[in-house]
């Protein structure tokens, strides 16, 4: 007997948990299949409020509401049922953690009497997280008014957690007992939520403002954060106003900031100690999140500046080991107070030397790779994508090579770049850019290793596939990456346990799905291919471009590249 559209699971703390829901706005669920979780999952999707997603995988389903909470800029929620179907989200849960992504994950679990007693689906799942979310619980069967409070007062604070302090993962456990399938409650049940009221920083750490007034070489270094053009704005005046350096990786999203220096890892490749010694700041202040950069790492970490954090959680986070302070609250408000704190300020000669330098640097750098010829390759490819990329849209970067290659190159105007640095891990990264790609207008772009896309193909199986997404797939046989690390050559295991070499091509499995596919092993087929690639409107569901390279051209291609520059750079 199917029931009427209206009439939700009699299980109470499943009907608590939806009304806060909608109380504190999640309206965007990915919902996994299951069968503990069917009074979760009919309630949610027969409720007009929310917007649902079904993904089977559930390794996929958490990273896909990573997707759609990066583009919502608010929580987004993954259900999944019992058992070991928790487990497979740990990978995405960890990644929010450290990209601050405010997922919320809810479990059905069985009851407590059944945990550990040889039943099926049954393994403990309260805190299966760890610290890896900020808050766990673990929700009563209701059976009384104080299991209703108590309850209530759980999912209030879960849901609270995810933005409290800084965005991040939270896990919701809720014991359901048979039967499962009843749905008899006409409404849901009013409920208390609890609001947060916020507050904002109006003063800047004294000690601070004294050591970035008193200091002539300044730099802010941005790391991944969503695009913000008032937090553009703000950085632009700073920089403006103090004369101050400003690096930035695509990941930071800042485009429209004067002079920003996007090349210093190039910079830092192919100077030398001399130069690199007239490059380091007095006061370095950092804002968002991951550098890929190592070259800009180990550079900060040599060179120690004072270095001072803007953190909204207010966590340390030492990346350069010169951490002097840690200014807690949001970076534009605290900003905008750092603008209004020194009014009046001397900029010397010393400070426009500076950022000069840096910025002759950065201009040299850029012509000299404009003029660099780069063989067929990862890089040569992704170069020339990048070259003929749509302006206005969004770029989802996998991790390894693919992240590294992209920074070398500019980017078009307005591009909204994306990419999964929390942890920096190969899975996830496309079902990250389809759960993007359903909510964003654009195209969205995803560049992906072929062991990263292989991984998590799985997303492609679902409904949400649309002629938005566009998969760049290169495919170098394996894990290519792992060629150019120093002394990887070392180890006979390199080639077949390392890098799993492999001759796998994706076409098979793309076009049984309906997507449009195409192919290019050299240049000239690329730029081919790049004409529909890239137009607003595709012919089919959605584009893929596989394009197949091997390791050791791209092994030298990148030597090559950097040859080039560094006996430009002396020249």
């Amino acid at each position: 007997m199917i029931t009427k559209s209206n009439m939700y699971s009699d299980k109470l703390n499943v009907q608590i948990l939806v009304s806060l829901l909608i109380e504190h706005q999640i309206s965007h669920i990915v919902l996994c299949p299951g069968s503990r979780n069917s009074p979760l999952t009919h309630t949610i999707s027969q409720h007009p409020f929310f917007k649902c997603f079904s993904i089977f995988d559930e390794r996929s389903a958490g990273f896909f509401a990573i997707g759609l909470a990066q583009k919502l800029q608010h929580p987004a929620a993954v259900c999944c049922t019992s058992g070991t179907a928790l487990l497979n989200l740990a990978s995405a849960v960890a990644e929010a953690k450290y990209q601050q992504v405010p997922l919320l994950v809810i479990s059905a679990d069985r009851p407590p009497a059944w945990i550990n007693q040889m039943d099926g689906q049954t393994i403990p799942q309260q805190g299966v997280f760890g610290n890896l979310v900020k808050k766990s619980v673990h929700l009563p069967e209701v059976q009384n008014d104080e299991d209703r409070w108590y309850c209530e007062r759980l999912v209030n604070e879960a849901i609270l957690s995810l933005s409290q302090h800084g965005r991040t993962p939270v896990h919701i456990n809720i014991p359901i007992s048979e039967p499962l399938f009843q749905y008899t409650a006409s409404e849901l049940p009013a409920v208390k939520p609890i609001k947060l009221a916020s507050t904002q920083k109006t003063i800047c750490d004294p000690e601070f403002v004294l050591n970035w007034s008193h200091s002539q070489k300044r730099m802010i270094l941005v790391g991944q954060l969503p695009p913000d053009p008032q937090l553009e704005k703000i950085i632009d005046q700073i920089s403006r106003q103090w004369h101050c350096v400003v690096l930035c990786e695509h990941l930071a999203n800042i485009q429209n900031v004067k002079d920003v220096i996007t090349q210093f890892d190039t910079i830092l490749k192919v100077s030398n100690s001399s130069e690199i010694h007239q490059l380091k700041p007095d006061i370095l202040l950092t804002i968002g999140g991951h550098i890929v950069s190592k070259h800009l790492k180990k550079f900060l970490r040599d060179t120690h500046p004072v270095h001072y954090l803007i953190s909204k959680s207010g966590e340390p986070a030492d990346t350069f080991q010169s951490l002097r302070g840690i200014i807690e609250g949001e970076p534009k408000s605290i900003l905008e107070t750092l603008c209004d704190s020194i009014p009046d300020v001397n900029i010397k000669t010393e400070a426009i030397a500076y950022k000069t330098r840096w910025n002759s640097l950065q201009d040299t750098q850029t012509r000299k790779i404009i003029d660099t010829t780069v063989p067929w390759s990862d890089l040569s490819a992704i170069r020339l994508f990048l070259d003929n990329m749509s302006p206005n849209a969004a770029l989802h970067l996998a991790n390894s090579s693919t992240v590294r290659h992209a920074q070398l190159f500019h980017l078009p105007p307005n591009t909204q770049v994306y990419c999964n640095r929390g942890t920096s891990g190969i899975d996830g990264s496309l079902s990250t850019g389809v759960g993007f790609s359903i909510l964003h207008r654009g195209i969205t772009y995803v560049i992906i290793g072929d062991l990263s896309f292989f991984y998590d193909m799985n997303v492609l199986m679902s409904r949400y596939i649309t002629r938005n997404l566009r998969i760049l797939l290169i495919n170098n046989g394996g894990g290519g990456i792992f060629y150019q690390l120093p002394g990887s050559k070392k180890s006979p295991a390199l080639v077949e346990y390392i890098a799993a070499s492999h001759s796998v091509s994706a076409q098979g499995w793309i076009e049984s799905l309906g997507i449009g596919y195409l192919a290019a092993k050299t240049e000239t087929e690329l730029r081919h291919c790049l004409i529909p690639f890239t137009q607003a409107e595709a012919e089919k569901n959605a584009l893929c471009l596989e394009v197949f390279t091997d390791p050791q051209s791209n092994e030298k291609a990148i030597k090559t590249f950097y040859e080039i520059l560094e006996n430009k750079s002396h020249e």
